[in-house]
């Protein structure tokens, strides 16, 4: 079976889909077979795949970076929204209808089997996971029945790095505030935490990464920079990958030369600030 790691993020945008990726792309050029999963993604837009299936974006981008095909256990639930109060069920690629919200939160859990069929089925066939989490783990009215954060981790058996932003202000208190509102064990599986898209002197921030690490007892795994990546949106990378399937020599292909190079950009920015040698220790460890 695979090893796995989670990346869970303080809010929504704390750049846990990028981070996935970069992952996805650093382990795929250490020689791993990889694959990206996310049990649930809410988008309005999604990826078709050859055989008629849906799914989420966000995975299709994260397996081009690990150098394979998308697959629909990737994202084995996708919540395409309709309304202010509901959503259009996609599982395992097919559609099963609109729920309102309310509905939706009563059925998940039928959904279980099928996450983790998904899951399983993909760890026989890789040598890691890297698992994405949805939102915040510390959303303290929505973890009960949670399919997506701690839930997942927890069925997956897969330890969880913490990302923060700190581009939006107030990154000791996203990290500090998230892991307060989690439980105990919740708080036991979070290995390590990683700062994102930072701007200006590391050293200004040194004092900091030491002051949240003896608060928290958990180590700072690594401090990103802002990056200029320009990865395509949502429905630019669909026409792109269709383009690409129809036309390899065209401009298509020029454009997925320029993914992959955003790939590498990607995977370089992570192993000059981040210590892989303690998340391969992680990854060996497991839960």
């Amino acid at each position: 079976m695979a090893k796995t790691i989670m990346i869970q993020g303080t809010m929504s945008s704390a750049g846990k889909s990028l981070l996935c990726a970069g992952l996805c792309r650093v382990f795929w050029q250490d020689g791993h077979r990889v694959a990206p999963f996310k049990s649930q993604n809410m988008s309005s837009n999604c990826y078709i795949l050859p055989e008629g299936l849906f799914m989420s974006q966000a995975q299709v981008t994260q397996a081009e970076a690990a150098g394979i095909k998308p697959d629909v256990r990737m994202n084995p639930i996708l919540l395409k929204p309709k309304s202010d109060m509901g959503s259009e069920v996609i599982v395992n690629g097919v559609s099963r209808g609109h729920m309102k919200a309310a509905d939706y939160s009563q059925y998940k859990n039928s959904l279980i089997p099928d996450i983790l069929r998904a899951f399983h089925s993909l760890s026989s066939e890789y040598d890691i996971v890297v698992i994405e989490g949805a939102g915040s783990p510390a959303e303290i009215n929505l973890k009960q029945n949670d399919i997506v954060n701690m839930g997942l981790a927890r069925m997956c058996k897969a330890p969880v790095l913490l990302v923060g932003d700190i581009n939006r202000g107030g990154v000791f208190a996203q990290l500090y505030g998230t892991i307060a509102l989690l439980e105990e064990d919740e708080q036991a599986m979070i290995k390590g935490m990683i700062i994102n898209k930072f701007r200006g002197d590391i050293n200004l921030l040194k004092p900091g990464l030491r002051m949240i690490e003896d608060i928290t007892n958990k180590p700072v795994l690594g401090v990103l920079p802002m990056l200029d990546i320009n990865l395509p949106e949502e429905d630019s990378l669909f026409m792109d990958m269709q383009l690409s399937s129809q036309n390899p020599q065209g401009k298509a292909s020029n454009v997925k030369t320029q993914r992959e190079a955003q790939y590498n950009t990607l995977a370089q920015a992570i192993r000059e600030n981040v210590n892989l040698q303690e998340i391969y220790a992680i990854l060996e460890a497991g839960l």
